[in-house]
């Protein structure tokens, strides 16, 4: 029996080096329908990243792909799951899929929409020019996620992981009920042994340890996100997340842009705007493509 050839590829998000900041594996689907969610579940798993995208054309209204018609932004599906669950809205994957798409024929436009579990996000290709070469980053749109108040039942009990470290405050995110962990420097989250088996015992999905920047460091804030629950121990780079804690800084440090410091033994940059009027976060990264291939179906 013959068999269909998926295109996909890996790319390291938020970084300009390989093998830094978060890989997500990429995969290119003629029809999201010709797959179904155990097969992605599958794929997911072989991969075994943080993240994989599953992306498809839409189709416009004249049965033509939306990125066909000149006068269209480009329009994709697109889906995540890590090698446990799906998740609603995942930062870095998107920022990779909007790398591959942008350095291929397959999105000839800067921008490019994504339609999604989260509603639509945005992606756009900026482009900067030096006298030695031209690159470019990728600045995503997403919606702002407000940071909530926690329940006394919720606040996390993790003494190994903190290691006699003390807890600044408490918070919860709104879309996944990540518990955010403010410690009193970047310093202290950079240095954390995490003890896995307590921090899949606590509220939530997963748990962000963050904390203020050295002075002078370039960096604003300093963050890890742990969330053996959907199987991944750490997330090196996640984008998604900064939906919460751009707000969440932003009123702590009285600015609007802020840049970040993903504190993993990866690690990864983030450079963040926050529009309160139309409460959205823009969260803009480098990439980085580490190999591409096919997966027979």
């Amino acid at each position: 029996m013959s068999k269909r050839a998926i295109r996909y590829a890996v790319i390291d998000a938020f970084t300009k080096e390989a093998f830094k900041g978060n890989p997500a594996a990429i995969c290119l689907l003629e029809d999201i329908a010709d797959v179904d969610d155990h097969w992605m579940q599958s794929v997911a798993k072989e991969f075994n990243v943080s993240d994989t995208a599953f992306l498809s054309r839409v189709i416009s209204a004249t049965g033509t792909n939306v990125q066909d018609e000149s006068s269209s932004i480009p329009r994709f599906n697109v889906r995540w799951f890590t090698p446990g669950a799906e998740v609603p809205l995942c930062g870095h994957a998107t920022l990779a899929t909007a790398h591959f798409l942008f350095s291929t024929d397959l999105a000839k436009h800067d921008t490019i929409e994504f339609v999604s579990k989260s509603g639509l996000l945005v992606a756009r290709k900026i482009i900067r020019t030096t006298l030695k070469q031209e690159t470019f980053t990728v600045e995503l749109d997403f919606p702002l996620d407000p940071v909530v108040e926690c329940d006394a039942s919720e606040v996390p009990s993790i003494p190994l992981t903190l290691n006699g470290v003390p807890i600044v405050k408490v918070t919860k995110t709104t879309a996944c009920g990540d518990l955010i962990v403010e410690l009193p420097s970047g310093k202290d989250v950079a240095k954390l042994q995490p003890n896995f088996g307590e921090i899949k015992e606590c509220a939530g999905r997963g748990i962000i340890v963050t904390g203020p920047a050295p002075d002078g460091c370039g960096f604003d804030f300093f963050t890890r996100f742990f969330c053996p629950k959907i199987g991944i121990n750490e997330d090196p780079v996640c984008g998604s997340i900064h939906c919460a804690l751009m707000p969440y800084w932003c009123e702590k440090l009285k600015k609007k842009s802020l840049t970040s410091f993903m504190a993993s033994q990866r690690s990864g940059v983030l450079h963040l705007e926050l529009d309160e009027e139309s409460h959205r976060v823009r969260i803009g990264g480098e990439a980085a493509t580490v190999m591409e291939g096919i997966i027979l179906v």
